[in-house]
């Protein structure tokens, strides 16, 4: 059953790939419950939480995506990051794992009992046994068994999208595609020059979802070519000199030749 609810709302020059590994955290099968939203073939969220808006219907997500309750979203550090979940209790369950990207936030009292996964009609129905579809989404809320993954992007890189407001004063930009992790717990940003002296990395904010942004702090324009650094929700670090090219233009993404391992 469709849950009801409303919806909230990179490479010129590529630099040194670097991991460091903080002990991973143990993954196994866990319980929780899932729901669906949108249409039955469709993308669930057309956008959602994180901001990925129309790329949640496109290759690489292709609509295998899910709106998390809190436990899940995490204010939003939780976008991106790759879960299997799969049903075996009901007869139209399939037993077989979907793997699906948090791209949303479901924050109805539903989602918020467990770990709850409003998933998108498309991933929902593809938990079922074939032709099973459409009888496994009309069972409403659903137990299911999940599993974080790393993200596998099959050679996609990281991209950042510059935000439509985005201007020489304010940096932001859409942060998307991590492998590995998928999730991050910060990214900083050096300007211009930083690669050619000693480096000066300064902290962005998350403004919401996955997006990332930093005002200028002495009233100057910042500098391009723009270098970040991104590190995971695991603690791993990616770094990537002279991401966005001097002479950038706002709502432009830009895709780095760079990604975490898998």
């Amino acid at each position: 059953m469709a849950g009801s609810r409303g919806k909230l709302f990179l490479l010129a020059a590529l630099g040194v790939l670097s991991i460091l590994s903080l002990p991973a955290a143990t993954h196994g099968w866990a319980s929780g419950g899932a729901t669906w939203y949108g249409g039955p073939s469709g993308d669930g969220s057309e956008g959602g939480a994180c901001g990925y808006k129309s790329d949640v219907g496109q290759d690489p997500f292709s609509s295998m995506i899910a709106a998390g309750g809190e436990s899940l979203f995490k204010k939003g550090k939780g976008c991106g990051a790759c879960y299997r979940v799969k049903c075996k209790e009901n007869p139209a369950c399939s037993g077989n794992h979907v793997t699906i990207v948090i791209t949303d936030s479901c924050p109805d009292a539903q989602c918020q009992k467990r770990a709850h996964f409003d998933m998108s009609g498309t991933a929902f129905g593809a938990m079922a046994k074939p032709g099973m579809a459409d009888q496994l989404r009309n069972v409403g809320v659903l137990n299911i068994e999940f599993d974080r993954v790393p993200c596998k992007y099959h050679g996609k890189k990281v991209s950042f999208k510059m935000d439509a407001g985005a201007n020489p004063f304010y940096l932001a930009m859409l942060v998307e595609y991590e492998a590995g992790d998928g999730d991050l717990a910060s990214v900083e940003v050096m300007e211009a020059g930083g690669t050619k002296g000693h480096a000066k990395w300064e902290p962005m904010r998350q403004s919401w979802g996955a997006l990332w942004c930093m005002d200028s702090k002495t009233g100057k324009p910042l500098q391009a070519p723009f270098s970040f650094r991104l590190t995971s929700g695991n603690g791993k670090v990616l770094v990537a000199n002279n991401v966005v090219p001097a002479g950038w233009n706002a709502g432009k993404a830009y895709q780095s030749k760079v990604n975490f391992p898998a």
